[in-house]
């Protein structure tokens, strides 16, 4: 795919999860994810971030937190997510479903990913029937690699993971089987619903 193929797909995931965050109510915003510790309102202040934040200020923040991003992103996830209300988050979604953002070394492909398994925390942690389309799990799931799992601390040893709707494997050993964005899930180390995914 080439870049201006990656950033339409990025605008498209960008705006199809503005309007569903449209739709949901006070209760839906205050609901939990499968963001540990994050309702659907710190998920959203954190997917908007990068379009709120200038580089020298995020660089500030990180510096207030020593250097670590994820405390640095939990702290300001709920301090933005305080001080916002759903429609002003909403609001800067949908201005910036083109903003050239990229995640530091991960490029537009890293964008996608971003959008596309926070999404997907907010959809399935909130009970939604909302499928990705294959074209952007296609994307994300190719860019998987041994250092991502790291990073969410995955041990995958000994498992192969096996999509039934999509042509897509990872890993090797023992088959477990499910959808492409439940294995996405549990490749960056979310706990699904019981029951959607199988082994072999």
């Amino acid at each position: 795919m080439t870049e201006a193929d990656i950033r339409r797909l990025i605008a498209a995931e960008r705006s199809e999860m503005a309007a569903l965050l449209r739709e949901l109510s006070a209760d839906q915003w205050d609901a939990p994810t499968l963001c540990e510790g994050w309702r659907v309102r710190e998920v959203v202040a954190h997917l908007t971030m990068p379009y709120r934040y200038s580089t020298p200020r995020f660089l500030f923040e990180l510096a207030k937190s020593r250097g670590r991003f994820n405390p640095m992103s939990d702290r300001l996830a709920r301090q933005d997510a305080a001080a916002l209300t759903a429609d002003e988050l909403v609001a800067t979604l949908e201005a910036n479903v083109n903003h050239p953002w990229k995640p530091p070394g991960g490029g537009y492909e890293g964008a996608l990913s971003h959008d596309v398994i926070h999404g997907l925390d907010i959809t399935v942690g909130l009970g939604l029937d909302r499928q990705v389309p294959a074209e952007r799990l296609s994307v994300v799931l190719g860019g998987l690699s041994p250092k991502h799992l790291k990073y969410f601390g995955v041990d995958l040893t000994g498992t192969e993971l096996r999509a039934d709707d999509l042509d897509w494997t990872y890993g090797s050993g023992r088959p477990v089987s499910g959808s492409a964005q439940d294995l996405l899930l549990t490749v960056c180390g979310r706990t699904l619903p019981a029951g959607r995914l199988r082994t072999s």
